[in-house]
């Protein structure tokens, strides 16, 4: 059974809670939290995760997926972000595919590759270490939301510093970070970070706005994150996403004018707009045991170790799939972004 996790080479990275992969369940334009219902909603979404994903879900997600394709087989939580687009001097548009995170590393050279998707954090206190704060687990039908596709500049971004990019040097660059896409190439393409608030009020599962019952101490770059406050006292999981995207592909078709040319589906060509989405999904009381047992990334259970969690292979988590609601071109050149009929600069 071919498997794909080795134990971190890099003192930096080799331990603080979990981090894990998942690969990608489907691209459409959905968004269950933000626009539930709509079908379509207004931009396209990378999604990794559970197969209960759907336009208008509620209620315990854990208990209604049959897989999941993520590593951790109690995982059915749904991760999203935008989906990210060459946009080329013609006016047209390509998909940018992503990449698996390198520092995951796999067990054999023939193990097949992860379909796209992103890794997932969920840490406790920064990534040396998981400090001695009780962390409570999200309950079932929690969902939050990270920054928001109207931001339009640097002064509105800043003050998510959670939120950045990484032009990726080689495949294991981290740091660096800028709040805005690279302006120049990069050698191995960009990493998108995302970081959720970690603390909560203890009583709403959402809000109108999506992120008012939860707050915001981080300082980013998996900084430890300040106290909580008394209107937010629950500390949950730091939840972070990054994704590597293949920007790379399109090194030789930069524009002559040396202008950014990479935008979100939502048509921001800055990059202040990153946003994401998060459906918890964890089955039972798994990933409680999981912040409980104060285990360190792959020590938490992968395979051919045993740990607090159930892992799959990489072959069952690309097995894992749902059937397009929206059914549209996400793919090729396109003339204009789904749902996007007037560029937004």
């Amino acid at each position: 059974m071919k498997t794909f996790y080795l134990l971190l080479a890099q003192a930096g990275f080799s331990h603080a809670g979990l981090r894990f992969a998942c690969s990608s369940i489907s691209i459409q334009r959905l968004d269950p939290v933000v626009e539930p219902g709509n079908i379509p909603s207004s931009h396209v979404h990378q999604i990794v995760g559970g197969n209960a994903f759907n336009a208008t879900m509620q209620g315990d997600i854990g208990e209604k997926g049959t897989c999941t394709t993520c590593a951790y087989t109690e995982d059915f939580s749904n991760y999203w972000t935008a989906l990210l687009y060459f946009r080329h001097e013609n006016g047209s548009y390509k998909r940018v595919p992503q990449y698996p995170n390198a520092q995951l590393g796999y067990e054999g050279q023939d193990a097949p590759d992860i379909k796209g998707g992103m890794t997932i954090y969920y840490t406790q206190k920064d990534l040396l270490g998981n400090g001695d704060k009780y962390i409570t687990a999200f309950p079932p039908g929690f969902r939050m939301t990270v920054g928001s596709p109207t931001t339009t500049s640097i002064a509105n971004s800043s003050a998510q510093p959670g939120l950045a990019y990484t032009c990726l040097q080689t495949i294991l660059t981290r740091g660096f970070e800028t709040p805005d896409f690279p302006k120049k190439p990069c050698p191995a393409g960009i990493m998108a970070i995302h970081h959720f608030p970690a603390c909560w009020d203890g009583a709403n599962l959402d809000s109108p706005d999506h992120q008012s019952h939860m707050y915001d101490t981080s300082l980013g770059q998996f900084r430890e994150a300040g106290p909580c406050p008394a209107s937010h006292p629950v500390r949950v999981p730091q939840v972070a996403y990054e994704t590597m995207w293949q920007t790379q592909l399109f090194g030789d078709m930069w524009p002559g004018d040396g202008s950014q040319p990479f935008v979100w589906s939502f048509v921001d060509g800055r990059g202040y707009g990153t946003h994401a989405d998060y459906m918890f999904g964890w089955k039972g009381d798994s990933l409680q045991r999981a912040m409980n047992d104060s285990c360190m990334f792959h020590a938490c259970g992968s395979p051919g170790m045993q740990g607090v969690l159930k892992t799959q292979t990489v072959e069952e988590m690309n097995r894992c799939a749902i059937r397009n609601t929206v059914v549209e071109e996400t793919e090729g050149w396109l003339d204009e972004l789904p749902g996007q009929a007037m560029p937004m600069m």
